[in-house]
């Protein structure tokens, strides 16, 4: 088991302080807390993974080309709208190859074989995330093609993945407004800096849609909720965020960063920018507190469930960037920085680590962890390794009180996603 650890000491601790994959960095690394590996048995992982590099969710004739000036060529996808792309498949496949050479020792990587129930692979029926989940068991375990669970008709939303508002009570959608408008503020003022940089990047003003449409602020935005369906957004935010969205992953896919913007000289620091469009919409919809509990509730009550699973050493199960920030919001987690890269809120591929570890007197504790892979990592396809690892940032939630070596109980834990589970009844 010490080996386990090993890994997780130097492969995880100092992830998010890191400032580039160069041997001579991975050898500064330190253990989290002296005697650790001699204390402490890593028992099981349940993760929560966003599904990796997909095309746009809107196609061709959309509001892209509408928006965009007919000169600018928009990256020429070769899958159907909302897909997994080969490279999001071939970037999976190295996060995948971390994680088996990570677990390959006999309590973990030789537990399935022994016990295929002692791992489980679930993930929503959309192409991207069947495909994310199949590729990443694949690299886990080679050659051994494990199960991945497909709960309903393929391209269809899984309830438990579908972050869809089930009940709505009475003063339910005022206090989310409430706290909504105490979160992000007006949703386009916040954002008219990076509306801008948008309408410049795609020449807005020599779009089709002009003069019609100037600017994504002419549009106020405004949230609503019902019964059976997702949170929606009308308005100037949501427009950007579907040209947002299109263009970081056009930067993700096309290797030429000036063809990626139409020709514009951008920095990483203008790439952040519009990226956080995305960031604000998924916020604004999912991240409230009334929210996070009413959209996530089958969810953490999968992964309370996998959890406590007696027999289970490795639980991974696939959804989209909604589920990991109504989650989060949902267990309280405080804010996060995510160095090395441009999405600061739930990249592409990111995944939520929750470890369970016993120690030698029984207590068992766990830690959380965001794992993602950082920008240069997803541009130019690295591979992954122990010796160069994807990023990785310590997750706190607010009123739990961590030991002196930086874990929780974990029935502090089990405590707080009771809680939020609970939390759907009152609402």
């Amino acid at each position: 088991m010490k080996k386990v650890f090993l890994v997780l000491a130097s492969a995880l601790v100092l992830w998010g302080c890191y400032k580039d994959n160069t041997p001579e960095r991975q050898a500064d690394w330190l253990e989290r807390t002296e005697g650790f590996q001699d204390k402490y048995e890593l028992e099981q992982l349940v993760v929560l993974s966003r599904h990796n590099i997909r095309t746009p969710m809107v196609g061709k004739g959309s509001v892209l080309t509408r928006l965009t000036n007919p000169a600018y060529q928009w990256f020429p996808w070769e899958d159907p709208a909302s897909h997994l792309t080969a490279k999001g498949e071939r970037l999976e496949a190295h996060m995948g190859a971390f994680f088996h050479e990570w677990l390959q020792n006999e309590d973990f990587i030789g537990r399935y074989s022994a016990n295929p129930a002692s791992y489980r692979f679930y993930a929503n029926a959309k192409q991207r995330c069947q495909k994310t989940a199949r590729t990443f068991a694949d690299a886990l375990l080679p050659g051994s093609h494990p199960e991945v669970e497909m709960k309903v008709e393929y391209d269809t939303m899984d309830p438990v993945f579908n972050p869809q508002i089930t009940k709505i009570s009475a003063g339910f959608e005022e206090k989310a407004q409430r706290e909504i408008f105490s979160m992000i503020g007006d949703l386009n003022a916040g954002a008219s800096y990076q509306f801008g940089l948008i309408e410049n990047i795609i020449d807005i003003t020599h779009s089709p849609a002009y003069p019609d449409t100037t600017s994504f602020s002419q549009f106020p935005s405004a949230i609503g909720f019902k019964v059976n369906a997702e949170p929606y957004m009308t308005g100037g935010l949501k427009m950007a965020c579907s040209v947002a969205d299109a263009l970081v992953l056009q930067y993700y896919e096309e290797p030429d960063v000036r063809k990626a913007a139409f020709g514009h000289e951008l920095q990483e620091v203008d790439w952040t920018d519009v990226a956080l469009v995305v960031a604000r919409y998924q916020d604004a919809l999912f991240s409230s507190y009334p929210v996070a509990v009413n959209v996530a509730h089958p969810l953490l009550q999968t992964m309370l469930s996998e959890l406590q699973m007696k027999d289970r050493c490795f639980s991974f199960l696939c959804g989209h960037d909604s589920n990991i920030g109504s989650v989060l919001a949902s267990l309280e987690a405080r804010p996060y920085e995510l160095p090395q890269s441009i999405e600061k809120k739930v990249p592409i591929g990111s995944k939520i680590i929750v470890e369970k570890f016993k120690a030698k007197d029984g207590t068992e504790y766990a830690d959380l962890w965001f794992v993602y892979a950082s920008t240069t990592q997803l541009r130019e396809e690295r591979k992954m390794s122990y010796s160069y690892p994807p990023m990785a940032v310590r997750l706190r939630l607010n009123g739990l009180k961590e030991n002196a070596d930086g874990l929780y109980l974990l029935s502090d834990v089990e405590q707080r996603f009771s809680k939020a589970i609970k939390a759907y009844d009152a609402i």
